[in-house]
């Protein structure tokens, strides 16, 4: 019996990589002026230290900033100046500032589904950043629980599941990445609808999903189809 269903934050509720583009388009921009932007190694080096970061930093628009700063600081050879390396902080702050935009249709597709089944929202990144977008989005009294959380892994979700006092075949997990959002949940042995976003960053296309996962999985092409698919995930959890 499927008895809750959580959703993941950015680019499943609410716009998010779109602003994280639009400032790696403005970080090639101040780093072109020192590195050449035709060598796929300066893509590759930001991503690098990105993600050496992650376990210092965390998810999210601060480390982002930071990892700019410092992959800048390394292909310009220490010859940035302090006055772009500020515009790289300013490119930060515009992110953190940036307004929470609904996905279309996700409201009424969350309110559907909070009828039929307790929802709670897992999300990870900055506490800060998360907490504003939830209290913007105007979503949070459809949750019994909000989850900010530093990773989400299969080591994460037990332990939330532990806390909401459910077993893993109960629970369905609803958002954009595979990675993050639908491989742990399914390889506890929950369900998962993924509901894929026009940009996705390259750390979270990375999974270990297979053909034996597809039964426990629905993927649909936007918010309005959510409904359903759990609809048929639940049919198959009561089996």
């Amino acid at each position: 019996m499927l008895k809750m269903v959580g959703f993941d934050g950015d680019d499943t509720l609410w716009r998010s990589e779109d602003y994280f583009r639009e400032a790696n388009a403005e970080f090639a921009a101040i780093v072109g002026a020192y590195a050449d932007l035709a060598d796929s190694a300066v893509h590759e080096r930001m991503l690098a230290t990105e993600r050496q970061n992650l376990a210092l930093f965390g998810y999210g628009a601060k480390g982002m900033t930071l990892s700019m700063v410092e992959t800048a600081i390394v292909l310009s050879e220490q010859r940035i100046t302090a006055q772009d390396i500020h515009r790289l902080v300013m490119i930060g702050k515009r992110v953190l500032q940036h307004p929470v935009e609904l996905l279309p249709g996700i409201r009424d597709a969350v309110a559907a589904v909070a009828e039929r089944h307790a929802v709670v929202l897992i999300t990870k990144g900055d506490l800060f950043h998360q907490e504003k977008k939830v209290a913007e989005s105007g979503l949070a009294g459809l949750f019994r629980r909000i989850e900010i959380v530093s990773e989400k892994d299969a080591a994460t979700y037990r332990r939330l599941l532990d806390e909401f006092g459910i077993a893993a075949g109960e629970f369905a997990m609803v958002g954009n990445s595979l990675r993050s959002d639908i491989e742990p949940v399914l390889r506890l042995g929950g369900w998962g609808v993924h509901m894929p976003y026009h940009v996705t960053w390259a750390h979270e296309l990375e999974n270990g999903l297979d053909a034996s996962h597809a039964p426990r999985m629905r993927t649909v092409a936007g918010a309005a189809e959510i409904p359903a698919a759990l609809a048929q995930l639940a049919a198959l959890a009561a089996v």
